[in-house]
């Protein structure tokens, strides 16, 4: 369907997503009429530094935001702000908002995003537990964050880990719980998780894997311990879950467009409704470099998305689809990761754990198809170009640091 005539375009959703999906339909030379509909009072804004630098009080709340509201006023963009949509109208072209106005459309970007999985225990509802996926989650937690009050964190993820490391670096004990034998289990490989759990005690947080949460207990109504399982009682002066996330479909799902764990998309972010679009976490996307479809939680998927959504809306060419990437700041640590290692039957290591500087790349069939790379930005680049490239390197060539990862990456291209 040809949309490039599109009068009214309404975006749902604050985030990374929805506000390049704004930005780049006004570059791209859309005029017409552009609302942004966002359940949250705050502007547009990024969420990577929430776990990291401004749960630090490093990072001024003005900087999380993508562009001040003058930006807004400027480009003519509607902002409706603190306001859930609560219903789409596929037949009339309408978005209906829970105080019960609505918004017409010609085109439509859901950009919901995601939201924690729930504690699904006693205690979850007790004071002082909580999320960390929002601006006002980490408005609730900075107060409590106060040197030498115990901090248990459930879920040895990205996020989980990150906290961890806030946590120390401002003086709390800080205890790490993770059903899995190993910490960020479903996300890589033993290697890293050996490296990332010797680093988290060796700064002196107690990491227990194989622990199962049996509850949390309180008095006066906030929470004072977790108690495992096998009876085990930990003091806990706040809790952060950080168990993953679900997809907000349910707007998509109710309007009977298809949902598959997420919002199922084409090349372009278009739903199974040709007028509609999908992007970031909310979406399942085809990933051209690996042959299926999946969610990608991640900043460069969100921006790639809203991209690929504003140009088909337009009629433009489709932008370049990069092959994923991700990052996580721990300590002085910056993890960079490129690809999806899932299903990789071979790692290389390259360089030394013990150095503080290292990259484990993964194949399969002989062939890169992700790297994790700690402190080594030159492993991340090149190999985010091989992957692109479904290039097949020899493991001692990949493991051998007397050669560049420039001269690998150009000896593969040519």
């Amino acid at each position: 369907m040809d949309l490039s005539d599109a009068k009214k375009i309404v975006i749902l959703g604050g985030g990374q997503a929805g506000a390049q999906a704004i930005q780049s339909l006004r570059m791209g030379g859309y005029e017409g009429e552009l609302t942004l509909i966002g359940d949250e009072p705050s502007l547009p804004y990024q969420r990577p530094p929430l776990s990291k630098a401004y749960m630090k009080g490093e990072f001024a709340e003005e900087r999380l935001f993508f562009k001040p509201a003058a930006w807004y006023e400027d480009n003519k963009v509607e902002l409706i702000l603190s306001t859930p949509a609560s219903r789409i109208d596929r037949k009339n072209q309408i978005v209906e908002m829970a105080h019960g106005a609505h918004v017409e459309y010609d085109a439509l970007v859901i950009a919901t995003g995601s939201r924690p999985r729930s504690l699904p225990l006693d205690g979850a509802d007790l004071e002082n537990v909580h999320d960390l996926r929002g601006l006002s989650d980490v408005e609730r937690i900075q107060p409590q964050m106060v040197e030498g009050r115990n901090m248990v964190i459930i879920g040895a993820g990205y996020i989980g880990l990150e906290a961890a490391a806030v946590a120390r670096q401002m003086g709390l004990s800080a205890t790490v719980l993770e059903m899995a034998p190993r910490v960020l289990a479903r996300v890589t490989s033993p290697v890293m998780s050996e490296f990332y759990e010797a680093e988290h005690r060796r700064q002196g947080v107690d990491i227990r894997t194989n622990a199962r949460l049996a509850r949390l207990e309180g008095k006066d109504g906030k929470v004072t311990a977790a108690i495992l399982e096998d009876g085990t009682s930990l003091p806990a002066d706040l809790v952060l879950v950080g168990i993953g996330i679900l997809p907000n479909e349910e707007l998509a799902n109710e309007a009977g467009i298809a949902c598959n764990n997420g919002i199922l998309v084409d090349r372009d972010a278009r739903t199974s409704d040709p007028r509609i679009f999908a992007a970031g976490d909310c979406a399942s996307r085809p990933l051209v470099h690996y042959g299926r479809s999946s969610r990608l939680e991640s900043v460069h998927n969100a921006i790639e998305q809203g991209k690929l959504a504003a140009a088909a809306i337009l009629g433009k060419p489709r932008p370049p689809e990069d092959c994923p990437w991700f990052w996580s700041d721990q300590y002085d640590l910056k993890l960079q990761i490129a690809g999806l290692s899932q299903g990789y039957d071979q790692i290389v290591v390259r360089g030394s754990p013990e150095d503080r500087k290292f990259a484990a790349f993964y194949l399969k069939n002989g062939t890169l198809i992700a790297v994790d790379a700690v402190n080594s930005a030159p492993e991340f680049l090149a190999s985010k170009k091989l992957i692109m490239m479904g290039a097949k390197v020899e493991p001692d060539t990949l493991s051998d640091t007397t050669v560049s990862m420039k001269d690998i990456a150009a000896a593969a291209a040519a």
